[in-house]
């Protein structure tokens, strides 16, 4: 059987079957009722190991439902982030994202940028071990900011070109959000030389395609590092 790997972050769901370390393929889902969601994707098939990284509070009855759903579930949770030497205050998918990133990138110091609902920059070293992180706002976010706390600016999404500099309000805000998100990142870069850049998340080739610096960009990053968890659990079974 197949193993089923679940992120459940602060907009969308995204799941995956998985055969080892290699990703079937991707579901994604937005939406509130995200237990149905899920036992649809275990309603035919029962998955052998599943792992469940979410950002959200799941009720005892519900990790039991979902117990009953495979051989054996995995919650990326406190006990996990202790048993691969990680700080409690990192969210789950940060966790598998470093997980990944130690396996991809073994022998080799990184900086995983996950571009998301957040910005988050976490760091390790050659050996793996972390060496901490920071958080600011995502792409999007940061134009839902400006419309929401000023009085003179529109929410604009996310565009796929921007002029620079601006030259009317909407061009200007536009320019604004990616030139400073461009000046941060190539800031950590730049400070950070004998890291390997390695890009996730929804933004992620957005900002890719725009970097003059090596980076690697790799969109499933938290699915392989849930992938990679599962492996691992599995095997202790056996």
């Amino acid at each position: 059987m197949a193993n089923l790997i679940i992120d459940i972050g602060s907009t969308a769901l995204k799941a995956s079957w998985c055969d080892g370390i290699t990703l079937g393929k991707t579901f994604r889902y937005q939406g509130e009722k995200i237990m149905d969601f899920i036992l649809s994707l275990t309603s035919k098939v029962k998955p052998e190991v599943m792992v469940l990284s979410s950002v959200r509070n799941f009720t005892p009855k519900n990790i039991q439902k979902l117990r009953t759903e495979c051989d054996r579930l995995v919650v990326v949770d406190k006990e996990l982030m202790s048993h691969y030497g990680l700080p409690l205050h990192l969210t789950p998918d940060r966790v598998a994202s470093i997980v990944a990133s130690r396996y991809l990138f073994k022998g080799r110091e990184c900086m995983i940028f996950d571009f998301g609902t957040t910005l988050t920059v976490d760091f390790i070293d050659a050996e793996g071990r972390y060496e901490g992180g920071n958080v600011s706002l995502g792409y999007r976010t940061r134009f839902k900011s400006i419309a929401r706390y000023s009085r003179n600016y529109p929410l604009i999404g996310a565009p796929s070109e921007a002029e620079n500099p601006g030259n009317d309000v909407v061009s200007s805000v536009i320019s604004g959000v990616l030139s400073g998100m461009m000046f941060e990142i190539e800031g950590y870069i730049l400070r950070n030389p004998e890291k390997t850049a390695v890009f996730t998340g929804g933004d992620a080739i957005y900002f890719a395609k725009r970097m003059k610096n090596s980076i690697f960009a790799v969109c499933n990053l938290v699915l392989m590092g849930l992938a990679i968890i599962a492996v691992e659990y599995d095997k202790k079974d056996r």
